[in-house]
């Protein structure tokens, strides 16, 4: 799930020497699976592992998953670099904005992770995102639009030229895309 390289390891396993015995550490997602998801790592005495946990074991200490987080760290590396600037600890997580999907995922999983990954994340630099409300029999993918994207004068562009062409060009089975967000500006409008 998770790789930690050799000079993460021992920088690990320096900083726990100096914690109480039996101190592993926790990798987490704050916000999985949205365009707000954040990766860290952190202490974690042996009291506060659950029952629900995943431990992976490494050299000198465990690394231990929540069960909600553990399908967002799916290809997860961990390392420490030494560069021009000092040392850091990075951490590449690129399944922690949406679940790796499997191999034979259904359209509309294909379809709705397409938006959580390449469409919400552009979408989020002006407040709003879009989700998948339905696939109809005639290959139309009905979507639902919220935040910014409520009330906004140019999502007729963001639907048919950009939307509408990149997922007609990424699935044979999309002939279009249908928008039932009421756009009438109002209290229910983001602005």
């Amino acid at each position: 799930m998770i790789s930690i390289s050799e000079s993460a390891q021992s920088h690990f396993a320096k900083l726990l020497a100096d914690q109480a015995e039996q101190t592993n550490i926790r990798v987490f997602v704050v916000n999985p699976g949205t365009s707000q998801a954040e990766c860290g790592v952190s202490y974690c005495p042996e009291d506060a592992v659950e029952a629900t946990d995943i431990r992976l074991p490494f050299n000198g200490f465990d690394a231990v998953v929540d069960a909600e987080s553990a399908p967002f760290l799916e290809e997860a590396e961990i390392d420490f670099v030494t560069d021009k600037m000092g040392t850091q600890l990075t951490l590449k997580a690129p399944n922690a904005k949406a679940r790796k999907l499997s191999d034979d995922a259904s359209l509309q999983e294909r379809v709705q992770h397409m938006l959580e990954t390449e469409v919400n994340p552009q979408l989020a630099n002006h407040g709003g995102q879009v989700s998948l409300v339905e696939i109809t029999a005639d290959g139309i993918a009905v979507l639902q639009f919220g935040g910014g994207c409520n009330g906004c004068s140019m999502i007729d562009v963001t639907l048919k030229e950009g939307i509408e062409k990149e997922m007609i060009a990424k699935f044979d089975e999309i002939n279009g895309v249908r928008d039932i967000t009421d756009h009438q500006s109002g209290e229910h409008s983001y602005y």
